[in-house]
């Protein structure tokens, strides 16, 4: 028996938080995260023994782990965080900050020496770190994991030399590493370094060195986004998406002209932080249906170490994109006239505006699209996590937002 364990016994299975990748579409989480935080009814209480994270989300699912022992104070602060965002505490965006780094960019592609004593990248993060470093402590998950409040909590990140997908967990005792195929996972004692190596958007921020190596944006080649919370001990998964669920065949139309960067580019963060994602979820559904026709014994017999896992996933009812154009103002003029120049602000570009749009007001509607969708699906979302609904409060609630 764990440390855990004997502080607080309970038999109900670990709900695992998946938060995935999605630059300023993370702010959806946030909603989603506080929406629970209102229907559960023991407000300190934290939800999700096992909290994982990618990229943007991996800061989220820190602030979760850190402030296990009181759920609803830790989303409080996450909200106070991403309800005040402004571009200029992700990166540089005056206009010496944002050429010096596009010079260097351009200087380091004739000359191969140049990026060998610098990092190198579009953008410069350092108003980042300083955020992160000044609103997060990662001295208290020690304390809820020896209290109960916490059973694991794991970032991925993806390095650039061995080309691995590295879950970087802090856990109790029972948690054992892991490693598959082009899978790991390495227990570290958690700091802010983690998060900034998991939220290094290629080319957009620079690479962060932990240990030998240099990592990237845990989204890249994350085949498994799910896999994480299952080996840190998970018995059922909530995703928090960030996009909105196709249901109708893509729209095909006559195209009048060559695709501008700015849509590439957009493409190319969907393929990154969201298309993996729906992969690995209906490899989920599929094996699920394959073990309800295979008995236990048989199971067990031949040595089959799988189980049925039980998903559910709250995702975007609006399309992002349309929100993020109604921001494109509140936009630093230098950074607006740039993602201008490339096409961001154009009808075909609004995917990559969504990702960067690090505004406040755009944030805060996305955190009210998190919070009402959630709301929408109380019911289904208070089973799964089994928790007794308050049916007169919530459907109070959802007449009264949005």
């Amino acid at each position: 028996m764990t440390e855990s364990e004997q502080c607080v016994p309970s038999t109900k299975p670990k709900v695992g938080l998946v938060l995935t990748g999605g630059g300023a579409r993370a702010a959806y989480q946030v909603g989603v995260l506080k929406a629970i935080s209102e229907l559960i009814p023991d407000k300190t209480r934290n939800p999700f023994p096992v909290v994982c994270g990618t990229s943007a989300g991996a800061i989220n699912a820190a602030s979760v782990a850190v402030s296990a022992s009181n759920y609803a104070e830790g989303v409080n602060k996450l909200e106070a965080v991403w309800s005040n965002f402004h571009v200029n505490q992700i990166h540089r965006a005056d206009f010496v900050g944002v050429a010096q780094n596009l010079l260097r960019c351009m200087f380091s592609l004739v000359s191969s020496n140049y990026g060998k004593s610098r990092a190198i990248s579009l953008l410069d993060n350092a108003p980042l770190q300083m955020l992160l470093r000044s609103k997060f402590s990662f001295r208290s998950i020690p304390y809820c994991i020896r209290a109960g409040a916490l059973h694991a909590v794991g970032l991925t990140a993806w390095g650039y030399t061995s080309g691995d997908s590295v879950t970087f967990y802090q856990a109790a005792k029972e948690v054992k590493s892991w490693r598959r195929a082009q899978r790991v996972g390495v227990p570290v004692r958690l700091g802010v370094e983690h998060m900034l190596a998991s939220s290094s958007i290629p080319f957009i921020f620079p690479a962060v060195k932990l240990n030998r190596e240099y990592f990237g944006d845990g989204s890249m080649r994350q085949l498994a986004p799910i896999s994480p919370a299952l080996h840190l001990g998970a018995d059922k998964i909530l995703v928090i998406g960030v996009r909105r669920a196709i249901l109708d065949e893509p729209h095909r139309e006559q195209v009048a002209g060559y695709p501008p960067f700015a849509q590439i580019a957009g493409h190319a963060f969907n393929s990154i932080f969201v298309d993996s994602l729906d992969v690995d979820l209906e490899r989920l559904l599929r094996i699920n249906e394959t073990v309800k026709h295979v008995s236990h014994e048989l199971l067990k017999e031949k040595n089959i170490p799988l189980r049925p896992i039980r998903a559910m996933m709250i995702a975007p009812s609006q399309s992002i994109n349309q929100i993020a154009k109604k921001y494109t103002h509140t936009l630093p003029w230098v950074m607006r006239n740039l993602y201008r120049a490339v096409g961001a602000t154009g009808t075909n570009g609004l995917t990559l505006l969504s990702y960067v749009l690090f505004e406040s007001a755009f944030c805060r509607d996305l955190i009210e699209l998190g919070y009402y969708d959630t709301l929408q699906q109380r019911n289904e979302l208070l089973n799964f996590l089994d928790v007794e609904r308050d049916t007169d409060r919530t459907h109070h609630d959802v007449n009264n937002n949005h």
